[in-house]
């Protein structure tokens, strides 16, 4: 069944190619981001593409490409997710060993397309367990200098704080939101710094996080909290509350969601990529949304990991 799938992916961006090319209409979608992997193992290479797109026309995907594998042992795919001359987005998908050709996407070889930067501001970041941890902060600077994502293991920071247990590294961040925010990677996981302004930059986090390893969250002033419009456009969306996880494992992901609305409009898949945040590794998660459009009551929508949120 995948198989077929993953075969009607490639003809279809082979047929649209085609069709495009032969009636002037390539280069009509414009590049917002792209990702790796396989279901939600996935890494921004956002960036990457970027690269290869100034050098390259076209070129054959695979690991080699990226320079990671994010899912060792399945057939992973690059996603390209990009906006029409219709206002509307639209992703296309290629799977290892297919081959990606830039003639569809406006400004490809210039590179000036695709988000540069992540939302959340570093503070500082610890790796090891509850009991036993150490602050990685300037080591995680240098790492961020030389790679946009990297797998963790201990020969990442060159300590291992708590001998045969399994380690994390949280990182602190300061989101849109004001609040702040605790993203977790487990020993093995893929640390992706597409999230996080500055990462390659390394002007942030100044060493000495004092949070402790389980901070509370800081709650921001009210007059940032996103609220309905009151007398606002009609059809305006607003995002009142998100959250994302499972069980008392979640993350707030307001600021993240309202950051994404389109022309009024919010689709995206639901996953640990979209959300940026991991907060229950292992587990199937869920995503719930309040939300107003206009002057309209708040209503509510629940969507699971892997399934496609559209609001409205």
């Amino acid at each position: 069944m995948r198989l077929h799938s993953v075969l009607r992916n490639v003809f279809a961006v082979a047929a649209f190619a085609l069709v495009a090319a032969a009636s002037g209409m390539a280069q009509q979608y414009r590049i917002l981001r792209a990702d790796y992997g396989y279901g939600n193992q996935r890494v921004d290479v956002t960036q990457r593409l970027r690269d290869l797109a100034r050098t390259n026309r076209t070129f054959k995907m695979g690991n080699s490409t990226f320079g990671i594998d994010p899912s060792p042992g399945k057939v992973k795919s690059l996603r390209i997710i990009a906006r029409g001359s219709n206002g509307r987005d639209r992703t296309f998908e290629y799977p290892e060993g297919s081959l990606v050709d830039g003639s569809m996407f406006s400004g490809w070889s210039g590179g000036n397309w695709g988000s540069k930067g992540g939302e959340y501001a570093i503070l500082g970041a610890q790796y090891g367990v509850a009991s036993r941890n150490v602050d990685v902060t300037s080591r995680l600077r240098q790492l961020a200098a030389q790679n946009g994502f990297f797998r963790l293991a201990n020969s990442t920071f060159g300590v291992d704080p708590a001998p045969g247990q399994k380690k994390v590294l949280r990182i602190y961040a300061r989101g849109p939101d004001g609040r702040n925010h605790m993203f977790e990677y487990v020993e093995g996981s893929i640390v992706d710094g597409s999230r996080f302004s500055g990462w390659g930059g390394g002007n942030w986090g100044n060493g000495n996080w004092n949070g402790g390893w389980n901070p509370s969250p800081v709650t921001p002033p009210a007059a940032v909290r996103p609220r309905p419009p009151m007398g606002g456009n009609p059809g305006q969306l607003n995002i009142i509350s998100a959250s994302y996880g499972s069980g008392n494992r979640t993350r707030d992901v307001t600021g993240r969601l309202q950051s994404m609305i389109r022309n009024g409009r919010l689709s995206t898949m639901v996953n640990n990529t979209t959300m940026g945040t991991d907060p229950a590794p292992g587990a199937p998660k869920t995503l719930r949304v309040s939300y107003s459009v206009g002057r309209a009551a708040t209503q509510q929508v629940v969507v699971q990991e892997g399934r496609q949120l559209n609001i409205p």
